[in-house]
């Protein structure tokens, strides 16, 4: 009789197709089995624009709405009433392109940001790779980034018609990279915190004033050239800085670009992404325990 159950344990266990480990290594990113949930991923962006809208008048059209009254707020307090300069672009064209940018990084921090504290009552009952999570919120923003931008691409063609100083640059060539190391350093940020946030409740309610503080100290509604000069270089020292430049100098063609500061910019998205990541692995084995 046990002969006879081995054999049975035996077989079946030659028929199971995924394993969870108890121990994995905190370092050790599975990008296969992250593929393997694709299927997942495209649900759940498709359960965020669906549940997001739900129950709206106006539905997707919030994407445009929302960066048209910033962008109109920021033309007036800002470039009427401050007079900030916008190095010879449209105001009205500089704010709504910083908005643009800003906008997808800021959502990817914010949403991945709760990864664990709100998803734990799904985390406690079904295994799947955690990272699903956070890599469906930020294709979920993707997709406001892509609507947002389509309307900056009206707005600027249409100021470029009646005669704006304004072009694309040889930087358009970078603006995928660009896009793809907001993405990556939005991911980063948003799933050290969320990892952070498991001991740390507070952080959830810090995570928005922060968002609101890192704007001031990124180039959004202010070119860098109006910084004094001895005071550049801090400022660069943010990763985002480089990138706002860059992003406002492939699409309008002015803003400032040097090598060196962007190959800084690049190696802190890196860096920042692979400390989340390995953050969020070691977490995530005892979070549920804890959170």
């Amino acid at each position: 009789m046990e002969k006879h159950t081995a054999k049975n344990l035996a077989s079946r266990e030659q028929e199971w197709t995924e394993v969870i480990e108890a121990h994995k290594p905190w370092w050790k990113l599975n990008i296969a089995e992250l593929w393997r949930y694709r299927d997942l991923v495209i649900l759940l962006v498709r359960r965020d624009f669906v549940a997001y809208y739900k129950q709206t008048i106006l539905g997707p059209l919030w994407h445009l709405i929302t960066p048209l009254l910033s962008t109109l707020i920021y033309t007036v307090i800002f470039g009427n009433i401050a007079k900030l300069p916008t190095d010879g672009i449209p105001p009205f064209l500089f704010y709504l392109c910083g908005i643009t940018f800003w906008g997808y990084f800021a959502k990817c921090l914010a949403s991945t940001a709760d990864t664990f504290v709100g998803n734990r009552h799904i985390f406690s009952k079904v295994y799947f790779p955690r990272l699903v999570m956070p890599l469906s919120q930020v294709i979920s923003a993707g997709i406001g980034f892509l609507i947002q931008l389509g309307l900056f691409l009206i707005f600027a063609a249409y100021a470029f018609w009646q005669g704006a100083p304004i072009h694309f640059s040889w930087a358009i060539y970078l603006f995928p990279l660009l896009v793809l190391l907001m993405v990556i350093l939005g991911l980063g940020m948003g799933i050290i915190i969320s990892a952070m946030t498991t001991k740390y409740h507070d952080l959830r309610h810090a995570v928005s004033f922060g968002v609101q503080l890192l704007m001031y100290a990124t180039p959004v509604i202010y070119p860098l050239s109006m910084v004094p000069p001895q005071w550049q270089k801090y400022l660069l020292l943010n990763p985002l800085t480089s990138l706002m430049e860059l992003f406002r100098l492939s699409l309008l063609g002015e803003g400032f670009f040097e090598l060196a500061w962007f190959a800084y910019s690049m190696l802190m998205c890196v860096l920042i992404l692979l400390v989340g990541v390995f953050s969020f692995n070691r977490v995530e084995r005892v979070f549920i325990d804890t959170v």
